[in-house]
């Protein structure tokens, strides 16, 4: 009909909050691949632009802090609706007040919030996070249905002493319990180190907690979380049920990282997900023995 004001919220979309990086497989790079395999619009909300990721010896970085509210705007004056959306690293206490921002004009009531608290990792705080961004993130983690902090991050969280080697099982419950009084009803800790093995501790409302666990391969790599929280976030708005969608984004990741490795991929390089990203099916209620990709 001519004059009719255009529907743009025909079909499911997540807003990502990240950083765009050109090579290296990392942040919105790794989630609008993995979130649009799975059905989802990907809606990029770019916090910086990188030319690689700063794992590398140097880096072009171009801030978008400046960028943010007239970016979102321009989203608001098409009344665009989100389904879910993603936040992952935040690169200053300033992007922390946008996206708080971000969440009151787009979240809806039936919007769901997954947050990948991106801070640290190996037992210690990103050298660009400060103690301010730290409360920061915990503010954020409040409001988030879903959170994916790895074993780092979740210890930073909740004022948890980390330490190498094995996890007992009273230490993770604890770590689990300090995290769901934050507020998130759903929860995944990731990179948990148990031997030969990485396992992710995942919990949902008052179901009793489920210990994931993978072979370990190769090294750790840059992407893999963000990889993780987006099958994580893309299962969720199409309604999976959330222990499934961890054992399956375990299983995704673990199917990444060996054909990464089998390839030789310098570890700075990220995952080679496109070798295997046609194995990721959408989420349509399948059972997730027979499916588990």
């Amino acid at each position: 009909m001519p004059g009719a004001v255009p529907d743009h919220n025909r079909q499911k979309k997540i807003a990502a909050i990240n950083d765009m990086t050109g090579f290296g497989r990392c942040s919105l790079a790794a989630e609008i691949p993995v979130i649009s395999r799975l059905g989802v619009q990907c809606c990029a909300v770019p916090t910086a632009i990188l030319s690689n990721h700063t794992g590398f010896a140097s880096c072009f970085l171009d801030d978008y802090t400046r960028h943010f509210r007239a970016y979102t705007a321009e989203w608001k004056k098409l009344d665009l609706r989100f389904r879910g959306i993603l936040t992952g690293f935040l690169g200053s206490e300033e992007q922390f007040v946008l996206v708080e921002e971000f969440l009151d004009t787009f979240a809806g009531a039936d919007t769901v919030i997954c947050v990948d608290p991106v801070m640290g990792d190996n037992g210690c705080a990103y050298r660009s996070y400060t103690p301010a961004m730290c409360t920061a993130m915990g503010g954020l983690v409040r409001r988030a249905h879903i959170i994916t902090p790895n074993l780092t991050e979740a210890c930073l969280l909740t004022g948890t002493a980390y330490h190498e080697g094995v996890w007992h099982r009273r230490e993770l419950l604890a770590l689990l319990a300090a995290l769901r009084a934050m507020g998130p009803e759903k929860i995944v800790v990731t990179g948990i180190p148990q031997g030969e093995f990485i396992a992710n501790l995942a919990a949902d409302g008052d179901a009793p907690p489920r210990l994931i666990r993978q072979h370990r391969i190769g090294e750790s790599r840059s992407g893999v979380g963000d990889v993780f929280s987006a099958v994580i976030a893309a299962d969720a708005v199409c309604g999976a049920p959330f222990l499934p969608s961890v054992c399956r984004a375990s299983s995704f990741v673990k199917k990444c990282i060996r054909r990464t490795v089998e390839m030789g991929i310098p570890r700075t390089d990220g995952l080679c997900l496109e070798e295997v990203l046609g194995q990721l099916r959408p989420w349509k209620g399948e059972d997730h023995e027979q499916h588990p990709v």
